[in-house]
């Protein structure tokens, strides 16, 4: 599956590869409704990397959000969040009207509490229109639909229909005969709630459906997505309600233990995230084809999936259920080898990138480097004055994704100006020039990025656009408060991309035959004098 180097490969990437991308969740997008959506924001948003030369999109967990609109916290893992969906594309699809889509946002941040019941109306009228006759010829591809997802679709539409009737409550609090799925608790509610279950489907029809475009017209582009899927589940999610036996629960269904982190760089105490753990015992009987089925529905819409919390593959850090801070925890081992044999042998590749980042034994990089998997090299790690620092360009190897920062970390203004002064100078020194400012610092970590000999480079569109906090969109161990940024409208305008395309050219990621000979000759001496400058 990693194709040639000139068409745009997916990992492994081949010798001799080298391409670059931009990092931004789709929620970002602007859009006048609210949040990003897969609309006309997104196939603009694909022009303008295309024209800045850059061959990867990446993007956030696509999944429905569940506790705290976190990506990471879906409550699927098959579908689509219905907050992506786009309403321009409803009404071109003559499933809305113009006047059914009005509503007052928030203009500089996502307001999920007003967006999250704005979408849901607008699916209901799109639900009730299509069972009016709206669109008959959509009838065929709609059941084709959901005869080919039902192994998934079945069980998420009925969980999304007893959320609502039990108001959002957590499934383990549901009447005990719906949290065991007794046989005729489960047939009856599929009669009460028929028209529920049909529009959550039809739903995610349309969800896939613009996802499916979204993704031919990034082709047309040559631009690939890279899409990221969270190693564990949420615990109030459809997987774990529908499939109990694949992960280590007690009688009452409640998890024995949680996933989290020991202390590592974002948290003295480790992180606590209340996942359930899975019982590989149970999966691995299976042939893991939950599993296997859970990335080749994500490989649907992307390209290449960024595979979060890489480790837990070798090990996990599994804490008893009832502690309060992830520091009683303790590795557990994980499938290992043998998952990722499994996985090629049913998906014919391994188009994946490992997110190796955290407390990293030598057993994760063996498991790594036995499938080539690319790892991620994050340059906001790198100047703690240790030459063997393994985020120092120095020290990387070709088949990887450097990044100047991720979701997870601050953006570069905000990171350089908490920086000790100490770090500050070995930043410097490592770009060999005198130390500059915050307003240097991201495009110099890009520059940085860039040049190096990793085979792919992403920087997060914060960093390409020189934003400062206010712009960050995670912080790791907060519970509120996330994944709210949205980019600003203009940004085509922005000289930045120009600036990009001309660095993606002189630093050798941009696809040979794109590149125009004679601007190449005139943008290659501009950017030089850019680089130069940072």
């Amino acid at each position: 599956m990693s194709g040639d180097g000139a068409s745009g490969s997916v990992p492994p990437f081949p010798p001799g590869y080298r391409a670059s991308g931009v990092l931004l969740h789709v929620t970002s997008l602007p859009s006048p409704y609210g949040i990003g959506d897969l609309g006309p924001a997104a196939f603009s948003w694909i022009d303008l990397l295309h024209s800045a030369g850059q061959r990867w999109w990446q993007v956030l967990p696509l999944g429905p959000t569940g506790y705290g609109n976190s990506p990471y916290q879906s409550m699927s893992s098959f579908a689509a969040d219905p907050g992506l969906i786009s309403p321009d594309s409803l009404i071109a699809d003559g499933l809305l009207e113009m006047g059914d889509s009005k509503a007052d946002f928030a203009p500089d941040f996502v307001d999920y509490d007003t967006v999250i019941p704005f979408k849901a109306r607008l699916l209901r009228t799109a639900w009730a229109n299509f069972k009016a006759g709206t669109r008959k010829d959509l009838r065929a591809a709609y059941g084709e639909f959901r005869s080919q997802q039902e192994h998934w679709l079945a069980d998420y539409a009925l969980f999304e229909a007893l959320k609502t009737k039990f108001r959002g409550e957590w499934y383990l609090e549901w009447p005990k005969e719906f949290v065991e799925r007794r046989n005729d608790a489960l047939n009856a509610a599929r009669r009460e709630l028929a028209d529920q279950i049909d529009q959550v489907s039809f739903a995610q029809f349309l969800l896939f459906r613009q996802t499916d475009q979204l993704k031919e017209y990034a082709h047309s582009k040559n631009v690939k997505l890279i899409g990221d899927v969270p190693f564990f589940v949420s615990p109030d999610s459809s997987d774990v309600w529908a499939d109990p036996e694949f992960f280590l629960l007690d009688e009452r269904r409640h998890p024995r233990f949680v996933a989290g982190v020991p202390p590592d760089y974002f948290s003295a105490e480790g992180q606590l995230w209340g996942n359930p753990v899975y019982n590989w015992d149970a999966l691995r009987a299976t042939g893991y084809q939950w599993s296997i089925d859970r990335l080749r529905a994500l490989l649907a819409h992307v390209d290449a999936i960024r595979l979060d919390h890489f480790r837990g593959f070798a090990a996990a850090w599994h804490v008893p259920a009832q502690a309060s801070t992830a520091q009683s925890g303790q590795w557990v081992p994980g499938p290992g080898s043998a998952f990722f044999e499994a996985v090629k042998k049913e998906l014919g590749g391994l188009p994946f990138i490992a997110e190796d980042l955290g407390f990293i034994t030598s057993d994760v990089y063996a498991l790594r480097d036995q499938f080539q998997l690319p790892g991620t090299r994050v340059l906001q790690f790198a100047f703690d004055g240790q030459t063997d620092n393994p985020y120092l360009p120095n020290n990387f190897v070709t088949n990887t994704v450097a990044y100047t920062g991720t979701h997870d970390n601050a953006p570069t203004r905000e990171w350089y100006e908490e920086l000790p002064e100490y770090q500050r100078q070995n930043f410097w020194n490592s770009l060999k020039r005198a130390p500059g400012t915050s307003d240097d610092a991201a495009p110099s970590l890009i520059n940085l990025a860039w040049s190096s000999r990793a085979a792919l480079a992403i920087a997060p569109l914060q960093d390409l656009l020189n934003l400062g906090a206010d712009s960050r969109m995670n912080i790791p161990g907060r519970a509120g408060g996330n994944w709210r940024w949205r980019c600003p409208g203009n940004m085509a305008a922005n000289p930045s991309f120009r600036w990009l395309r001309d660095l993606t050219e002189i630093s050798g990621r941009v696809e040979p035959e794109t590149v125009d000979q004679p601007a190449k000759v005139e943008r290659s001496i501009v950017a030089s004098k850019i680089v130069s400058q940072v």
